[in-house]
């Protein structure tokens, strides 16, 4: 119980850090943090709690990430349903308190985003959905190249929540315009449920591409020489 309330309590602060940069930060008159603000929010919130958790849960915080894990032999998948419910709930509970944030300013608009992603007329840059769906799947799965590689036993321990970190806000620095960065289901739906309508009907592709990748990552690390893996 005690990895569920973690990966709760990190899902939570990744949303809230990450989706609440973009929310109320962003584009704030003259001192706005911009894409580079908003990519280094979720980074941080990554390597934060990995550091807070990682010793307690794994600080999976993505159900795309456990599913690699699995994939990767690194992680039981009878653990799998309980890891993904307590990322959704903790998800959920950061966007939900987001948006009661949110509507305190006057003229907000739930409609306009709210960190939603999207692809077509919803993504920021006006992407179509092959290459919002393209991008996804490369980029979780180099997050989960990144991830694995940083863990091994073979790596030095106290550096990967760092390599992890940074390499979140990289990603989110590449693709931030194309579908305003998922890599992460739990992510994409702690908004989606909130906005509805076109969010909801868009949040499909970031279930599939993000689990697609992590899968991909994974089986690209196992080629290169990764570690026996610990659970078969």
């Amino acid at each position: 119980m005690k990895r569920y309330c973690a990966e709760l309590v990190g899902t939570f602060w990744l949303v809230l850090g990450g989706c609440g940069s973009a929310v109320l930060a962003a584009g704030f008159p003259d001192v706005g943090i911009g894409l580079l603000g908003v990519s280094l929010a979720f980074g941080l919130s990554v390597m934060t709690m990995a550091y807070a958790i990682g010793h307690i849960s794994g600080c999976h915080l993505n159900p795309a990430v456990s599913i690699g894990l699995w994939e990767a032999g690194r992680f039981p998948l009878s653990q799998l349903p309980y890891y993904i419910g307590a990322q959704l709930v903790g998800g959920l509970l950061a966007g939900g308190i987001l948006l009661m944030i949110a509507t305190g300013k006057p003229g907000f608009d739930l409609l306009a985003g709210f960190a939603a992603n999207g692809y077509g007329a919803h993504s920021p840059g006006g992407y179509n959905l092959m290459a919002a769906l393209l991008a996804e799947v490369v980029m979780t799965a180099m997050f989960l190249v990144v991830i694995l590689g940083a863990t091994d036993s073979r790596a030095p321990a106290a550096m990967a929540p760092i390599a992890i970190g940074l390499c979140l806000t990289l990603i989110h620095l590449v693709s931030i315009p194309v579908t305003n960065t998922s890599v992460n289901p739990a992510r994409s739906t702690a908004v989606a449920l909130y906005v509805g309508d076109w969010a909801l009907s868009q949040l499909w592709l970031f279930w599939v591409a993000p689990i697609l990748g992590a899968i991909i990552g994974a089986l690209i690390y196992r080629v290169m020489g990764s570690e026996k893996p610990v659970i078969e």
